[in-house]
């Protein structure tokens, strides 16, 4: 019973880790096996059995997730781009409170203060989350891959840096994926892999998986060798971290607007859907609220 369970909480990890501003991490968090899945990633060349059998039912549940998940996703980017922008932005400004009450706790843990270092992590941080997204000014919004050297290259990097968002409570690797611009280009290659898979199109996945398998190797390789790095972070350098955490979530709503072309046409709007889109974001917003006093 214990096994499908995980298989279910994998699947709602692997649902949070492909909607931006969702943190796969607090839904770790949030359903009680945070502390398990870090314990299991942490302990993999010491008790590899043991974290193979804690670790297998997640990783399987999460790939149904993300599988699973990919076309709801695409589909609403695609047709309703502003509201679904909308509701990405209050899951992001949902998670606030959470990392500002982290924060406070390292500040009195640490008799510190933010100081100087503090505020440089958050600018810088802040400026990359927000400039960043322009450097994509001429590509497609809903970009594809060619298979060559520098793109399989350039996947296995944003693999590894986005699954190491991942482990982070707060911090949504999908978030962190659109900002480098990459984040379209990978649904459409699942969902075109998908696709080629369901009408048995061998070109179509031999295209596909020389795409998916060195950002998955990325994906591995990330959660199983940084999550060390990340606790070491946290605990040499918790407030700057805490502060770089910040300056990412607080610009990252520019770059759902800019990377989606959400309000590239403000005038196309009707009222219904700025309405909708704001009556989302505030419920989205409750939602993330919600689930961050869950890990308290």
């Amino acid at each position: 019973m214990t096994f499908f369970m995980d298989i279910l909480k994998g699947i709602l990890i692997g649902i949070a880790n492909i909607i931006p501003g969702v943190s796969g991490g607090t839904m770790a968090v949030s359903l009680g096996i945070y502390d398990k899945l870090i314990a299991a990633v942490s302990n993999l060349l010491k008790d590899w059995k043991s974290s193979f059998k804690t670790l297998f039912p997640l990783i399987l549940g999460c790939g149904i997730g993300i599988v699973g998940f990919t076309y709801v996703i695409e589909y609403l980017l695609s047709h309703h781009t502003f509201v679904t922008a909308m509701a990405f932005v209050g899951l992001i400004l949902g998670g606030i409170p959470l990392l500002a009450a982290s924060l406070k706790k390292e500040l009195r843990r640490s008799s510190s203060s933010v100081g100087i270092s503090g505020v440089l992590a958050f600018v810088i941080l802040f400026s990359v989350a927000a400039f960043l997204p322009m450097l994509n000014a001429d590509e497609e919004v809903l970009r594809t891959f060619d298979v060559n050297a520098q793109t399989l290259v350039c996947l296995f990097l944003v693999g590894v840096i986005a699954s190491a968002t991942m482990v982070v409570p707060g911090v949504s690797g999908s978030l962190v994926m659109m900002i480098l611009g990459y984040y379209y280009g990978i649904i459409e290659t699942i969902k075109r892999f998908l696709d080629a898979l369901k009408a048995f199109d061998m070109d179509g996945l031999l295209h596909g998986f020389a795409l998916l398998f060195p950002f998955g190797i990325g994906v591995l390789l990330g959660i199983f060798l940084i999550a060390k790095l990340i606790t070491f972070l946290f605990q040499r350098y918790g407030v700057q971290t805490y502060c770089a955490i910040l300056g990412l979530i607080v610009a990252s709503p520019f770059a759902i607007f800019y990377n989606t072309g959400a309000l590239s046409d403000p005038a196309s709007l009707s009222t219904w859907q700025i309405g909708l889109g704001l009556l989302l974001a505030a419920l989205c917003g409750i939602v993330t609220v919600r689930m961050g006093k869950t890990t308290d």
